[in-house]
């Protein structure tokens, strides 16, 4: 009998010899697609450094958009009457909220829940304050409802006579200043607003 000689094996596609092979350039394929989408070697996509970059360039516009330049005079007394509305409504809150706790009010609870509302209130122009002193474009905004709403406060005191009426002219000629000082065109271009036609 005669014996055959066994060809040696050809690995064919899809044989493990095959896979093998493939398996080897699959990594340096995969890495090349990475680096060619703007990845880099280790993985690590480009894309993740861009929101660093954007909130960079964000914080700078914010820094940008404020205004240069000395504050002018009327900022600065609109700003200074502003707070000084803030403190007065402190203070009124405050006597509410005592005179709540150790006087004898006919509901205790409503004086401390207006002691409350006055003090949550004041926040508004003690805000606004601040951002006139730091030139925001935001704060003309409620300081000038400030002084809106300052303006009926002021006409009920007037109303009730006696010292309450001093007190009501000083709270409305306050208002009717800082309004002024905040339309003034020099106001608004300092805040970063512009002039308006």
């Amino acid at each position: 009998m005669s014996r055959k000689k066994s060809a040696p094996a050809k690995s064919a596609p899809g044989k493990p010899g095959a896979a093998s092979s493939t398996a080897t350039k699959a990594p340096a394929k995969t890495t090349a697609a990475k680096v060619a989408a703007g990845g880099t070697a280790s993985g690590v996509s480009a894309a993740g450094r861009v929101p660093r970059q954007e909130a960079a360039g964000a914080a700078g516009a914010d820094v940008a958009s404020v205004p240069s330049g000395p504050r002018p005079r009327r900022v600065t007394a609109a700003a200074v009457l502003t707070a000084v509305e803030g403190a007065v409504l402190i203070g009124f809150g405050v006597y509410l909220l005592v005179m709540g706790i150790i006087g004898d009010p006919e509901s205790p609870q409503q004086a401390e829940m207006l002691a409350l509302t006055v003090l949550a209130l004041a926040l508004i122009p003690l805000a606004a304050a601040r951002g006139l002193w730091r030139r925001r474009s935001w704060s003309r905004g409620p300081a000038m409802i400030t002084q809106i709403m300052a303006l009926p406060v002021a006409w009920t005191l007037v109303q009730n006579g006696g010292l309450l009426f001093a007190i009501g002219v000083v709270t409305a000629a306050v208002a009717l200043a800082v309004l002024a000082l905040l339309i003034n065109p020099t106001a608004t271009e300092a805040l970063g607003i512009g002039p308006r036609g």
